[in-house]
């Protein structure tokens, strides 16, 4: 198990850049996923992933994975709600928006990370 601040700290000086430009040269058939880094809760099983991508202007970017508990209706409500893990994305954050939701998330500042996912 790792502290909170080794999460930061590897997400930080992860080579992210490096790892895409490698994406960028080999075999795209071969490849399925960007560079990504996920961190999963030891304690209550959530996790929050970051991926980079290159935005429009290929600027480096990232989208947030988060998987959590969350309340879901079952058969369109008619079975009334069940707990389960689901897991949301969004995207175009940049990389200091990232490792501050990482922040978030590795200090238990759920409620912050979720704002991100409110519709």
């Amino acid at each position: 198990m790792i502290s909170g601040a080794e999460v930061l700290e590897i997400a930080q000086n992860h080579p992210w850049i490096e790892q895409l430009k490698l994406l960028d040269m080999s075999d795209k058939i071969q490849i399925h996923y960007n560079p990504s880094l996920d961190f999963i809760s030891n304690e209550n099983e959530r996790s929050l992933c970051l991926t980079a991508n290159y935005d429009k202007n290929n600027n480096l970017e990232f989208s947030l994975w988060y998987n959590r508990p969350k309340k879901v209706k079952v058969l369109f409500g008619l079975l009334g709600e069940k707990e389960r893990m689901v897991c949301d994305d969004k995207w175009g954050f940049s990389f200091q928006q990232a490792l501050t939701y990482l922040d978030y998330f590795v200090n238990e500042n759920y409620a912050l990370v979720e704002k991100i996912y409110e519709k």
